[in-house]
């Protein structure tokens, strides 16, 4: 087994181990020399690596996606996980386990991919039945949707990500469809199950993530609709009416035109699909923000430019121990009312000033 995990890296320690590179900078020093600004990874997280010295020696020997064996030190700055790098070799991929280096969803592919195919079997309606099964039933598909990633990223970044997230999007699907009697459970389903479907070409995933050329140029909902006309094809006596509101799930479900969508969700299942979506994604962003940097200190997290917050570290919030009354610093004036006798709490501040100026 691979040792250390980067979770299991502590500040001010020296140690030895094999990463995977997920994004490589060489960038130049005030003197003119290079340095390496590195993102290193393996599946239990991610952290930023500098090396400053040595760097000729050995930046064209290895490239992102490439395997390396570094020594180096964890330290904190501005309370997030930094490694300096004193020593660096490239590892050959027949030297490390792969399962080692790339997040994974927790649950088992096939176990997730059997109950999609029963929540899909069980929709009611015929038409959506057999579109979604027909997309299901592509081998091609069948192979990248189980292994693909919500994202580069932001949420389910890890392999059966997509998997994962579809899934947890079809459980949230029930519970307010039962909620809501006006909304159409088979059409919400359908846009759960479809609605990023682009994202097994758009994204590559044999190793690291990144985007393909295809998800470059065209982006996961314009694949999505292309794939959407391929399989409707297959069923001449489609209904027209339920094409166009499949597909206005695909385009709208982002919400909103300047987060990527041509179009803003117009009727109750495109809306719901929406925020569901939004929903599940932010949720597992702020669980992997609350889990990284074990290290770092205080209750909160780094600033998140996807949340638009710093998080709060609740478990560590919640076993933090009180301090006891004898340790808390006397009062050294008298506290003011949280109901303000002269009609607000400033007035009683202020008054409360004057008097002790007048002592």
């Amino acid at each position: 087994m691979k040792s250390p995990y980067i979770r299991d890296l502590k500040p001010n320690e020296v140690s030895t181990g094999v990463f995977l590179v997920h994004t490589k900078e060489v960038r130049q020093k005030r003197t003119g020399e290079p340095y390496l600004s590195l993102l290193l990874s393996d599946r239990s997280g991610e952290i930023d690596a500098k090396m400053w010295d040595g760097v000729a020696e050995v930046m064209d020997t290895f490239d992102r996606d490439d395997f390396v064996k570094v020594k180096g030190l964890m330290q904190l700055y501005n309370n997030r996980s930094q490694y300096t790098i004193h020593k660096l070799r490239p590892v050959p991929d027949a030297e490390v386990d792969f399962r080692d280096f790339f997040a994974a969803s927790l649950r088992d592919p096939d176990e997730m991919w059997s109950e999609l195919r029963a929540l899909v079997a069980s929709l009611e309606n015929i038409h959506v039945r057999q579109l979604l099964d027909a997309f299901l039933d592509d081998p091609d598909i069948a192979a990248r949707y189980r292994v693909a990633p919500a994202a580069k990223s932001i949420h389910h970044a890890f392999r059966s990500g997509l998997l994962e997230h579809v899934l947890s999007l079809c459980g949230l699907a029930k519970v307010t469809a039962a909620h809501y009697p006006s909304v159409d459970r088979n059409l919400l389903l359908a846009g759960c199950v479809l609605h990023d479907i682009g994202k097994i070409h758009e994204l590559t995933y044999e190793r690291g993530f990144g985007y393909s050329t295809e998800g470059q140029l065209l982006g996961h909902i314009s694949i999505a609709m292309r794939m959407m006309a391929e399989k409707v094809r297959l069923f001449p006596q489609f209904p027209a009416e339920l094409r166009n509101l499949i597909e206005h799930m695909i385009l709208s479900h982002h919400g909103r035109l300047e987060f990527g969508s041509p179009k803003v969700p117009v009727f109750p299942e495109a809306l719901l699909l929406h925020y569901l979506d939004d929903l599940d994604s932010k949720m597992e962003a702020m669980r992997v923000l609350s889990e990284k940097d074990p290290h770092a200190d205080g209750f909160f997290t780094a600033w998140s430019p996807t949340l638009e917050r710093t998080v709060l570290r609740k478990q560590r919030y919640l076993a933090a121990e009180p301090v006891p009354e004898a340790e808390k610093p006397a009062a050294t004036t008298a506290p003011v009312s949280a109901h303000p006798v002269n009609g607000s709490i400033f007035g009683d501040k202020l008054q409360l000033a004057l008097h002790e100026e007048g002592k």
